[in-house]
């Protein structure tokens, strides 16, 4: 499969802004772009997404371990024109010292030319020791070209293109200047809340146009030939539709938009329906079986989610009376008595009773490992040789004012969690975490959430056919 894999240096270089307009560029030549971000972020592979116009996949060997990464990988290429890999952190970072958990190991492993974006701002002559240094650093990698960002005008970008022309191999592709209208800066990536508001496709358009008309385009095709053959080691994941008539309720608004796309292919792929709840005006549940709700950015959207009450009383009354229920660090905020930030306090639905409070530094934040209690976990039991689990956390804030006879489902081995290294509130039949799952071979939640979600429905089933 052609690839390209856009890397940098250190985080915050603009390889976001890049990808997303050289997949915008692309897709308006009419070529099928197949996106995909590497760790476990959500928002980069919303606008990835949104300029492919296809959901854009993650790519995690801690989370998925890496065969079945890379045969994902393969599996939801196959068929696209050019797949484009969006890197986190900088080329060589990762977790660990030999660099297993790296940007280049991902792309030597999927046989991906690599693509670096280099801040340019302060540099002319430097940027050649620089591509220079990665070359050397591990000569495994094809670092196929170089883009300049943030430059200072035309003048800026001939000094710097002869550098890396005079002093390296490495086709220089153009640069993008400093221009603060078409880069994303983390207020956009945090902020624009609608994922398919019609203001941040038109974002991405203009960032599309700039690329164009900045970037060597045609190169970059020739470039994303140069990719090696990878193939999967195993078949396409296939999840059986056992679970035919379930209708999972799944928070997806202006507050609430952080899902795997995988994960919800598998819930679909296995059966069941996912009902879309618009936690900003609907006023109560649907006919459902069971809840979901992820992660978003409901601090801001507090004040709306707090006027409407009618859903939030409806919600709760469904969690007491049983109804199965999962919900991620946003969720879990918005279960929560209220959420207190900039000084403001709005209720929310309050079947957790503690407050969630946002603070100016991350409560927990990376990777996490968790160890499942099997005594207190409400959903069906793992194997017991099954290994901890890998997820991750990112959250600003902390729950405050939890009983202390509070319940888990997860003891944390790595990672903050709720308190006192436990995470998982468990009240009834819902679970609550900071912890964000993927569903994965070693993970699957999905499977063991709607195992719980029948079973669920099944015993009331039967309540009724014998009160009857």
């Amino acid at each position: 499969m052609a690839s390209l894999f856009f890397s940098a240096a250190h985080k915050s270089s603009g390889k976001t802004t890049l990808s997303i307009g050289v997949c915008a560029a692309l897709k308006a030549r009419g070529l099928d772009i197949q996106p995909f971000k590497k760790g476990p972020d959500y928002i980069d592979p919303i606008w990835l997404g949104l300029a492919a116009g296809k959901p854009c996949y993650n790519l995690d060997f801690y989370v998925a371990g890496r065969q079945e990464t890379i045969d994902d990988y393969c599996h939801r290429g196959q068929g696209a024109e050019i797949c484009l890999i969006e890197g986190n952190k900088g080329l060589h970072d990762g977790l660990d010292l030999d660099g297993s958990n790296s940007n280049a190991a991902l792309a030597k492993a999927l046989g991906s030319p690599v693509i670096m974006v280099v801040d340019a701002r302060g540099t002319m002559r430097g940027i050649a020791p620089l591509l220079i240094g990665y070359q050397v650093f591990d000569k495994a990698v094809n670092i196929a070209g170089v883009i300049a960002n943030r430059t200072g005008g035309e003048r800026h970008e001939a000094k710097l293109r002869a550098a890396v022309e005079a002093y390296t191999d490495i086709p220089f592709l153009g640069a993008l200047q400093n221009d603060a209208s078409i880069g994303l800066s983390e207020r956009h990536l945090g902020l624009i809340p609608g994922y398919e508001d019609l203001a941040a496709q038109r974002k991405v358009t203009s960032i599309g146009a700039a690329i164009a008309d900045s970037v060597d385009l045609d190169r970059l095709l020739q470039i994303a030939q140069q990719a090696t053959p990878v193939a999967p080691a195993t078949l396409p994941l296939q999840h059986k539709p056992e679970f035919n008539g379930l209708r999972i309720g799944i928070a997806r608004d202006r507050a609430f938009g952080f899902y795997y796309p995988s994960d919800l292919e598998a819930i679909r792929q296995s059966g069941a329906e996912l009902i879309d709840i618009d936690t900003l005006h609907q006023q109560t549940l649907p006919a459902i079986d069971g809840l979901f709700i992820g992660g978003g950015f409901p601090e801001r959207h507090a004040a709306a989610l707090s006027a409407n009450k009618s859903l939030r009383e409806s919600i709760r009354n469904a969690i007491e009376g049983g109804l199965p229920a999962y919900a991620e660090c946003g969720g879990l905020m918005y279960l929560a008595k209220s959420i207190h930030w900039n000084g403001e306090s709005h209720d929310m639905v309050g079947v957790l009773p503690a407050q969630a409070i946002m603070h100016e530094r991350p409560q927990g934040r990376g990777y996490v490992v968790l160890d499942e209690n099997p005594d207190a976990h409400p959903w069906p039991s793992r194997p017991a040789t099954a290994a901890p689990l890998q997820a991750h956390e990112f959250h600003y804030s902390a729950l405050q004012g939890l009983p202390a006879d509070a319940r888990f489902a997860h003891r944390v081995l790595r990672g903050k969690g709720i308190q006192q290294q436990q995470d998982g509130y468990i009240h009834g039949n819902l679970l609550a975490s900071y912890a964000h799952l993927r569903n994965t071979s070693a993970t699957p939640w999905v499977r063991r959430f709607l195992q719980f979600v029948q079973a669920h429905k099944m015993n009331n089933t039967e309540t009724i056919a014998n009160a009857l």
